[in-house]
């Protein structure tokens, strides 16, 4: 095989420790190898930076082991060519395999180009990255808050979600809290009544029927009021996490463009299109075509054939934080009354397919 890197290094990183051995060819057929071990202190990181540059090596190779490649990432890149590789392109075959064997491997295989790097954004994208992925976790976290408390108000015998559209409405937050505020199971039917806005109005005995003989004790009150708390407090967090997205998105005008270009596309929003970017940058080089960057996403059927036959085609767990935002964004553009073009095609389509339903079981 050809040789891609003549002088490189494989880095094998731990938690506390990371061993390094710095590869170089030079006349003969054999390279020269020169192992050594640091710490993951900042100090004994810049140790190691310092070694590399003394050796001349310039190219180092990592497997992406948890976050521990991310402070050496850190300290290295601005002088240093890092390759971050997925951890299946650097296993190590099994029986051979320990501590002091793979940064070895790791550094035979990059030096021969059979490393395949993942991309890694500059750090002003990682940084809108943390914030956006934050952000999905908060929402994920209310979400969860808010089927507790409506988990809580069915355990309570309050079926008030099987008459409005929204539980934590304006009007269904205002029947809540005087449930919560009564002392016994009793209710004011005028009372609730006049806490009912707009269409509510008109269902007025279907909210009275479904609130009617609740049993919510005490103890049951104070979890609610709890749960409820969180809610707002997660709320507040969020608020504070989009102004501290937006300040990042306004602090450079290609972000903001490239905001803003994203949302020209039918089924994406602002939110979507700043989670977009924050997965995948601006700089569209990293990616030769729109399919390497559906496959890096995650979107793309596999291809695992053999003796003619297909073993699997399902689709891989990358774009973790990706893929749902584009799955979102394409449920969006398919249900749009503004552009509908997709809602047509696909109405065409499942129409196809039920006209071919009947032959396709005659066949089958």
């Amino acid at each position: 095989m050809k040789v891609t890197y003549q002088t490189c290094c494989g880095v094998d990183v731990h938690k506390s420790f990371l061993v390094a051995t710095i590869i170089s060819t030079t006349g003969g057929i054999e390279p020269s190898y020169q192992k050594k071990r640091f710490s993951t202190f900042n100090n004994s990181i810049l140790e190691f930076k310092q070694w590399l540059l003394d050796n001349d090596c310039h190219d180092v190779c990592m497997e992406s082991t948890g976050k521990y490649w991310i402070p050496v990432f850190n300290l290295l890149e601005d002088a240093i060519n890092v390759t971050i590789a997925n951890p299946k392109w650097v296993k190590a075959v099994k029986g051979n395999k320990d501590d002091t064997k793979d940064s070895k491997w790791i550094g035979d295989l990059f030096r021969l180009g059979l490393v395949k790097g993942s991309y890694i954004p500059c750090k002003a994208i990682r940084i809108l990255r943390e914030y956006t992925r934050y952000r999905y976790k908060l929402v994920s976290c209310r979400t969860s808050e808010k089927n507790r408390f409506q988990n809580a108000l069915t355990v309570c015998n309050v079926a008030l979600d099987s008459v409005v559209s929204d539980i934590f409405g304006k009007s269904s937050t205002s029947i809540i809290d005087y449930l919560l505020e009564q002392s016994g199971n009793s209710i004011n039917h005028e009372e609730i009544a006049s806490k009912l806005l707009r269409s509510l109005k008109s269902k007025e005995d279907a909210v009275i029927e479904s609130i009617e003989g609740y049993q919510m004790t005490d103890p049951q009150k104070y979890r609610m009021r709890l749960v409820r708390a969180h809610m707002d407090y997660i709320t507040a967090e969020i608020n504070d996490v989009d102004s501290m997205i937006k300040t990042l998105i306004s602090s450079d005008p290609a972000y903001e463009n490239a905001v803003q270009l994203l949302c020209t596309i039918p089924g994406v929003k602002r939110d979507s299109a700043i989670t977009i970017i924050s997965e995948i940058g601006i700089d569209m080089t990293q990616f030769c075509n729109s399919k390497r960057l559906c496959c890096w996403a995650g979107l793309t059927p596999g291809s695992n054939e053999s003796a003619g036959k297909k073993k699997s085609v399902r689709i891989t767990r990358a774009g973790v934080y990706l893929k749902p935002a584009l799955v979102q964004c394409a449920h969006a553009a398919v249900a749009s009354n503004k552009s509908p073009y997709y809602k047509k095609n696909m109405n065409h389509l499942l129409n196809v397919v039920a006209r071919k339903e009947p032959l396709l079981r005659s066949l089958g």
